[in-house]
């Protein structure tokens, strides 16, 4: 029996699995015994002790789990919450009622939105979960612990689940739900854990039992061995280069500035993506210049002499910024975010920018803006960095229009890195979040290739640097054909980067563009993987 789902990285592993604890039952929609105020009073305390704990989880957990987290204890703090919980108690509910209530009537509206909102009322159902369990005065379902290490299988991870793994005992993470750009997905490819999400069938894997989970093929094999893999990958060290010496930086994509250490481990060329939302997560203002200096120069010093690539703040949709406010949007995905959010609050860019440009010195920093669409766009993100004093300015391609229009918007800037996730989502208009349409988000996609392919013709015909900052490129396979299409670096976590550099070493770029040519020639996402053998 082999059970199928979306890997997520490229690697593998062997191992016992131990299940996570179902969730609590749901509370009885019972009427209440005991008076109004003492339910009022207990689900007030609930929720304020719940946002504590995930407050307290934010502050000592790493980038993007820290965001996430303090995004959901605002949640637990948000007085309408309150105010609809005590709302549905003075109505005659009990206070774990009218709490699970007040928070499945906002996951119904949070998923009928769509888009990476969507993906928030995972977040909720956590929140209902844990303020449930602490009415109950009881500890909510957690991440089992063992002294061996194990396969972790759950229906799904929530935030707060993957900011407390012990990352020492677990091999390899496998739920029946979840997304290739869910709350696992990123902390998988962050520590280089090998996964495998919306896995159907995940249930009926029983303690115990030995699995392989192989991340590449995306396969959960009851009794399977580990496949063999060259013991070089995880020894090969320095600068790639291709078979024939073509040089290929290998870059690290970070979230904050503790992921650094394990960047130069492994001999990461520089920072091909620097998240900077990451550094200010829940912040209810914005962060002065003087504290985005302190970030920005300890991020060069770790790295000198070697190119750093910095997102401008990338915020919305599912990386809601306070400080930057607020609007209901139908689809925020499609909505005010990336470079369209800080347009509409330009002191904060400008803030940046002055901020990044201040420690550049002379360093090899290069600043770029994420979700553009238009040459616009593109000249007006040009030319305030212009302005600022900043010498390299580049644009992320990750709306399909860019990639069409590449021959014209890519003239006023720099460089060029392609987000390949959210490419793939607005190509296939398919919500990433959704675990049900992993395939149609499959990077090996034949349209969002050549899109890519699009974009790697303008930017050779231009002579600009075209990096791609996605996962993509932390697969292997799929990293020679990226190299094919174009792509002059290629950024990932910095767990995968061992086993890309020993993947390339293995071609030569003439190779990479007809392994290339024959994905693109393919008409499906498998036929391009085969093509690419």
């Amino acid at each position: 029996m082999v059970l199928r789902g979306v890997g997520i990285g490229g690697g593998a592993a062997v191992g016992p699995v131990l299940r996570m604890a179902d969730p609590l039952p749901d509370p009885p929609d019972l009427p209440r015994t005991a008076p109004a105020s003492e339910h009022r009073a207990a689900a007030a305390s609930a929720l304020a002790g719940v946002a504590a704990d995930l407050r307290a989880l934010a502050a000592g957990s790493e980038a993007e789990g820290a965001a996430v987290l303090a995004a959901t204890a605002e949640m637990a703090a948000d007085p309408e919450l309150l105010a609809a919980v005590i709302g549905r108690i003075e109505a005659g509910a009990t206070a774990e009622r009218a709490v699970f209530d007040a928070l499945a009537a906002y996951r119904e509206l949070f998923a009928a939105t769509g888009g990476a909102t969507a993906e928030r009322a995972d977040d909720l159902a956590d929140l209902s979960r844990r303020v449930v369990a602490r009415l109950r005065g009881v500890e909510p379902p957690a991440v089992p612990r063992s002294a061996t290490p194990f396969v972790l299988v759950a229906r799904d991870l929530a935030p707060a689940d993957t900011a407390t793994l012990d990352l020492g005992t677990v091999l390899a993470i496998v739920t029946e739900g979840g997304g290739a750009t869910g709350h696992t997905a990123i902390l998988a490819r962050s520590k280089g854990i090998p996964a495998v999400v919306g896995c159907a069938g995940a249930a009926s894997l029983a303690d115990g039992t030995d699995v392989l989970v192989d991340a590449a093929a995306g396969t959960v094999t009851p009794g399977g061995a580990l496949p063999e893999r060259s013991a070089s990958a995880a020894s090969s060290s320095g600068p790639c280069t291709l078979a024939d010496g073509f040089p290929l930086p290998l870059l690290a994509n970070l979230g904050s500035l503790d992921e650094a250490d394990a960047a130069i481990a492994v001999g990461a060329e520089g920072v091909g993506l620097f998240r900077t939302e990451f550094l200010f997560p829940g912040s209810a203002v914005a962060p002065t210049v003087a504290r985005q200096r302190d970030a920005y120069r300890r991020l060069l010093d770790a790295f000198p002499g070697l190119p750093v690539v910095v997102r401008v703040l990338d915020a919305g949709s599912d990386k809601p910024l306070p400080f930057l406010g607020s609007r209901h949007e139908p689809n925020p995905a499609l909505g005010l975010r990336g470079l369209r959010a800080l347009r509409a609050a330009e002191p904060v860019l400008l803030d940046q920018l002055a901020a990044l440009a201040a420690e550049a010195g002379d360093a090899d920093l290069r600043v770029m803006a994420p979700m553009v669409s238009t040459l616009e766009e593109a000249e007006y993100f040009t030319g305030l960095c212009r302005d600022a004093g900043l010498p390299s300015v580049g644009v992320m391609i990750e709306v399909p229009a860019l990639a069409l229009a590449a021959d014209s918007v890519l003239p006023v800037v720099d460089f060029a890195s392609v987000g390949t996730n959210d490419l793939a989502q607005y190509v296939m208009a398919a919500d990433r979040t959704d675990a049900a349409l992993g395939s149609l988000l499959d990077p090996w996609q034949p349209a969002v290739l050549r899109l890519v392919a699009m974009a790697g013709e303008a930017a050779a015909r231009l002579g600009l640097p075209l990096g791609v900052c996605g996962e993509a490129a932390s697969d292997p396979s799929l990293a020679v054909v990226l190299v094919g299409l174009g792509a002059t670096s290629l950024s990932m976590a910095p767990a995968a980067i061992p086993a890309v550099r020993e993947a390339l070493a293995r071609v030569g770029l003439d190779e990479a563009r007809s392994v290339a040519a024959a994905a693109l020639a393919a008409t499906s996402p498998t036929g391009a993987r085969q093509a690419a053998r």
